[in-house]
């Protein structure tokens, strides 16, 4: 018999709660590590006898982490926690909580979503989108560059262009004119992703092994998520994918090494559909919330070893099919 999921850390973040949420609705068996919890807590992690090992306790209790079913992970850096403890001690029991925990996720045999290493494509999105295209997607004309000139000549070459982040730091996708196209010569500082404007419909794509998710965002915004700063609207739909593309959108995930991933698509006016990333750590719940827990069940039944427990709730109607 499987043990618990182990769900790691702050487990007030929607996308933690959510996916709590669904084990306690399902009966699922699980265990929190709230990294906002940690005085009191320990964790221990290595190879004994050629071995691997993992112990974690909280003061009243002990969890074999070998034993664990799957986990699933959002720990973020101790030095980037809010309200982080200023004694140094608790600092430092942090630091090493943390650091053996990540160490122990990227080796643990069970089932991860996601460790470390299979997110790091999403570190450099010029290197992600080779792989995206190995998959057998379009992607979007880009040019990454701290030259201000050849921005001007893609600009010329393209028309409409949008620049944004090329590392996997959040950042906004923004219209390269006003203000911006002004302080061009900034872009010498710091090398920029400049991207051909892709017109069409957003999709969000979440995959959960073979499950597939589509959420359909109506939105005039450049950037969806931040429809507000451009006095827009967004409209989020559960929708349905092409099943030859939902097969793509797994095989895509895979390929990355995910158990989940969040895939931005966008379906142009002639039809076809642009990828623009894959997402190692995707906040589903800020979708459609009908869609979202979906979501946060799909992933606690692949965690758990894919049985179906409690009273799980009918597939969303516009599901895309698994693959």
């Amino acid at each position: 018999m499987k043990g618990p999921v182990l769900i790691c850390g702050i487990a007030s973040e929607s996308p933690l709660a959510m996916a709590i949420e669904a084990a306690e609705r399902l009966g699922v068996a699980h265990r929190v590590i709230d990294q906002r919890q940690l005085a009191g807590q320990d964790i221990e992690a290595g190879v004994r006898g050629g071995q691997l090992f993992a112990r974690w306790w909280n003061g009243a209790d002990t969890l074999d982490l070998t034993r664990c079913g799957g986990a699933y992970t959002r720990v973020v850096p101790a030095g980037m926690l809010r309200n982080r403890p200023t004694d140094g001690r608790e600092v430092l029991h942090d630091h090493y909580f943390v650091d053996a925990l990540n160490a122990w996720l990227e080796v643990a045999p069970l089932r991860v979503a996601n460790r470390l290493a299979a997110g790091m494509s999403n570190a450099s999105k010029p290197w992600q989108a080779q792989l995206i295209r190995a998959a057998g997607f379009a992607t979007p004309v880009s040019l990454l560059t701290n030259d201000p000139d050849a921005v001007r000549a893609f600009r010329r070459r393209h028309g409409r262009v949008v620049f944004k982040s090329a590392s996997g730091v959040r950042s906004i996708v923004t219209p390269l004119e006003g203000a911006f196209d002004a302080q061009l010569d900034r872009v010498r500082a710091l090398p920029t992703l400049f991207q051909a404007y892709v017109p069409g419909v957003n999709y969000r794509v979440h995959v959960v092994g073979e499950q597939v998710f589509c959420t359909r965002i109506d939105s005039d915004a450049t950037d969806y998520r931040y429809a507000g700063r451009e006095g827009q609207a967004s409209a989020m739909v559960a929708d349905r994918l092409p099943p030859d593309l939902a097969r793509r959108c797994v095989a895509l995930t895979a390929s990355l090494g995910l158990e989940i991933g969040g895939i931005d698509l966008k379906r142009t006016p002639e039809g076809e559909y642009v990828c623009f990333e894959v997402n190692p750590s995707p906040a589903y719940s800020c979708f459609d919330r009908e869609s979202a827990e979906a979501v946060a069940e799909a992933l606690v039944i692949h965690l758990s070893g894919g049985a179906r427990r409690g009273n799980r709730r009918q597939r969303h109607p516009l599901e895309s099919a698994p693959a």
